[in-house]
């Protein structure tokens, strides 16, 4: 395990920075007056999960879209403001607010006492693990997850008194050395004790998707390369190509062309760390992409960092 630890940051871009490298690319702005940082950062890397510790020391507002990844954030003392796809949604301690990956959202307010601890799952990940632990889908956990959750007691309240036991080891990152074994165990149980309390009916009843969702996520993710169209998509479905971007709207949180998209930059970004005879071409041409130029672009705006840096 590792922990991300630095010299206080000198200004707030660097501040901003520092944040960005630990978890997402986002904007940064100052509310209600300037004053010198105070960043706190921390964090624990369990390879697909990171754990931190997070506050700013300043009355702050943040727009981020998550790229390839959830966020969930516990603050330890003050509020968090932000914007839920149903309203304002405020969160004090005893609660978390869940941020979709690949969606645009705004903390409005992280006031200057407000300290977070925030757990980062990456995207393709957490829905594995989603259909392993609750039984369903990738469709259970994006539709399924609620905007805030309630930490108060049962599920929530064990998965909290976990994410606090992972914090302690903030300040002893060598507990368990670089044993990998123990980081994927760790990874498990905050990923099944989020899912089992963010997604409590899951798994208890049948998938609360429609199945003509469920057929096109799954032919997908079986042939992501093939060129799609909407009518073929909408065709697989058995429904119109309005009522196919209604549906994956409501239950995905995205279109289906972006829901692609999203897979194919999963399937290319996996091609480029395992290979690197592959040139970004070929990754992009392997994975429907219909030029490198366009490939590269969603990939920067997915993951922050050009296709040849993740090589890297």
């Amino acid at each position: 395990m590792r922990a991300r630890r630095g010299a206080a940051p000198r200004d707030w871009d660097q501040a901003s920075r520092e944040v960005a490298e630990a978890y997402f690319p986002h904007e940064l702005r100052l509310v209600g007056g300037g004053r010198d940082p105070r960043l706190t950062l921390r964090t624990l890397d369990l390879g697909p999960v990171l754990v931190g510790h997070v506050g700013w020391g300043a009355d702050v507002r943040i727009a981020c879209d998550y790229p390839g990844a959830y966020e969930i954030n516990l603050p330890l003392t003050g509020h968090l403001e932000s914007r839920g796809r149903y309203g304002p949604v405020t969160s004090v301690p005893g609660q978390a607010t869940v941020f979709r990956a690949d969606t645009p959202s705004l903390i409005s307010h992280w006031d200057a006492t407000c300290t977070v601890l925030g757990v980062k799952f990456d995207c393709g990940w957490l829905e594995r693990e989603a259909e392993r632990v609750l039984g369903g889908d990738r469709v259970t956990v994006r539709g399924g997850l609620p905007d805030q959750l309630d930490l108060a007691d049962g599920r929530g309240r064990a998965w909290r008194q976990l994410i606090g036991s992972l914090a302690t080891h903030l300040h002893d990152p060598q507990l368990f050395g670089d044993c990998d074994l123990v980081r994927e165990q760790l990874a498990g149980a905050v990923a099944a004790g989020f899912l089992l309390a963010g997604c409590p009916d899951a798994g208890a009843g049948p998938v609360p998707a429609p199945r003509a969702i469920r057929r096109v996520v799954d032919q997908l993710h079986d042939d992501p390369a093939r060129p799609w169209t909407a009518g073929e998509m909408a065709t697989v479905a058995g429904t119109s190509v309005r009522r196919l971007q209604e549906g994956f709207r409501q239950w995905l949180g995205r279109s289906p062309t972006e829901y692609l998209v999203g897979v194919r930059l999963q399937r290319a970004d996996a091609d480029l760390r395992a290979d690197p005879s592959l040139t970004v071409s070929d990754v992009a041409a392997r994975w429907g992409f219909s030029s490198a130029s366009r490939f590269a672009a969603a990939y920067r705006r997915r993951y922050g960092v050009a296709p040849s840096q993740a090589r890297r």
